[in-house]
């Protein structure tokens, strides 16, 4: 298989504005591989960066497809017609090629999933961003015992960790990697999505709509003595509702521990519960490697990358074993291909879509 010249793309236009362009086809880097993509899925992140002032170039992030070349460097064992998933740096304008939602696409080839044969495209697809997301929140901030370390989940054993938004893609994933890390899971959702949550493994499901009560539920469940939390919606309300959930001592390990996979403004956290360790944030696109510029300048942080090797790698074997479910696709909504992402963006931006990611065929 080779790749023609140019090829179509998702692109940022200008504020709030993106369009399908013709567009070079990516060259293949050192360290990269070159992929056809036959599914894309859609995040939270993909309309932000669109509409904020901080995105530029291709659109996009989570994919899966086949592999087309392989780049000098790569050590994981991809070769051509290898089925693969994983994450893109997508409306990265300091490498504005990176973007998943085009027909021909490029991703760090070491971070990258193997797609196993149990799983469809369109499953695969729903992956990157939430593999890599949990690795950097629950491990390597959060320091939770990995599924293989066979010890380290024992001691855990019931262990209560929060896990909030456990509807959303990152939230699905995080729920399944913490029970297999032995902790006693509780997360927030809408009722609609209690059930399903539970199939997953959640131990006790609160409802975030019940802004009032359901920090104060958690207390009691946990007897004041939850001291993980992991916010997979990272707004000042679910920081505040965290901390107010939490251990209120600050115990020899100098406080109960939260961590949220975007900004969350540290004096949020002080001001509902003072006794906690200062929050922890991290950011997924860290996970590359390499320096990179949003709303503020990002140096490359190579133990990231590291990091998230080892976590993908363990989680190629996990997919493998069936020991994980991948959030539920919901195909082509709006129509398929390119065309179809542009009108996925706005249902996403319009705050239509919860328990389920959505997926395109390309």
């Amino acid at each position: 298989m080779s790749a023609p010249t140019t090829t179509r793309a998702v692109v940022v236009k200008g504020l709030g504005q993106a369009a399908i362009e013709e567009v070079p086809t990516p060259r293949l880097r050192d360290g990269y591989i070159l992929i056809k993509p036959t599914a894309v899925a859609l995040n939270p992140t993909d309309w932000k960066h669109v509409e904020g002032p901080f995105g530029a170039g291709r659109v996009g992030c989570d994919y899966a497809g086949v592999v087309v070349e392989v780049g000098k460097g790569v050590t994981k064992d991809f070769k051509p017609g290898d089925r693969i998933a994983g994450l893109c740096h997508g409306s990265n304008k300091s490498a504005p090629e990176g973007g998943a939602f085009g027909e021909y696409i490029v991703a760090k080839g070491d971070i990258q999933l193997k797609i196993p044969d149990s799983l469809s495209d369109e499953e695969a697809s729903t992956l990157g961003v939430g593999v890599v997301t949990c690795g950097q929140g629950l491990y390597q901030a959060l320091k939770l015992p990995l599924p293989s370390d066979e010890a380290g989940v024992k001691a855990a054993a019931g262990t209560p960790i929060l896990i909030y938004g456990g509807s959303t893609a990152t939230g699905i994933l995080g729920i399944q990697y913490a029970k297999l890390s032995g902790f006693r899971v509780l997360t927030t959702a809408s009722p609609r999505n209690f059930d399903y949550l539970r199939s997953l493994g959640a131990d006790e499901v609160f409802d975030y709509g019940d802004a009032a009560g359901w920090p104060g539920a958690v207390r009691e469940a946990t007897g004041g003595k939850l001291r993980h939390a992991w916010d997979c919606i990272a707004s000042a309300d679910s920081a505040r509702g965290c901390a107010a959930a939490m251990d209120s001592e600050p115990g020899a390990d100098g406080g109960a521990k939260y961590s949220a996979l975007l900004y969350v403004d540290p004096a949020v956290i002080k001001e509902a519960n003072p006794a906690m360790a200062p929050p922890m944030m991290t950011l997924g696109y860290t996970a590359v490697g390499e320096a990179f510029s949003k709303w503020a300048e990002y140096p490359a942080k190579p133990e990231d990358f590291e990091h998230a090797k080892m976590f993908v790698a363990l989680t190629d074997g996990l997919l493998a074993e069936g020991k994980l479910k991948t959030a539920t696709p919901e195909a082509d909504r709006g129509g398929r291909g390119l065309e179809g992402v542009l009108a996925g963006l706005q249902e996403l931006k319009a705050g239509k879509v919860s328990g389920y990611k959505l997926v395109y065929h390309m």
